[in-house]
């Protein structure tokens, strides 16, 4: 019982710092923003993303050691928050590509990241946070047993 009490603040704690990841890289990434800014955006990044796969696991695991597999393989409404998760997961794979780009360009002395570009960023940034707002509505769905 304490042992997925434990599992459940995890998952929780890593949705949190994964949401202050991409709230801090919408609030940093600017278009003058300098090498060391450009690094830590990166860093902030890559902490999101290994977030991610943290939250993957505390998933699976407490998938299993809860409810079991299947009541939520069985669950469209799973279905729809692990597809908004992915979907979230591929929508960053675009800023991440581009915060290496320019931070490398920012630390040879050049930066040519079209202001388009920059504009992409910040909008799928936003996207991002509008969908990692919406995967708790999902997850408090599923556990009032809607969808089951």
């Amino acid at each position: 019982m304490i042992g997925n009490a434990l599992l459940a603040w995890l998952h929780y704690l890593g949705f949190a710092l994964m949401l202050a990841c991409l709230a801090l890289e919408h609030r940093l990434f600017r278009p003058a923003a300098d090498a060391a800014t450009l690094r830590t955006v990166a860093r902030i990044d890559g902490l999101y993303g290994i977030l991610a796969g943290l939250q993957i696991g505390t998933g699976i695991a407490r998938m299993f050691a809860e409810k079991g597999a299947g009541y939520y393989l069985h669950n469209p409404v799973f279905h729809a928050k692990l597809g908004l998760f992915v979907l979230v997961g591929l929508l960053s794979i675009y800023p991440t590509v581009s915060f290496i780009r320019l931070r490398r360009q920012a630390e040879s002395g050049s930066r040519q990241l079209a202001e388009r570009t920059l504009r992409r960023v910040v909008m799928l940034i936003r996207v991002e946070l509008l969908g990692m707002l919406v995967l708790p509505l999902l997850a408090a769905l599923m556990a009032r047993g809607v969808g089951a």
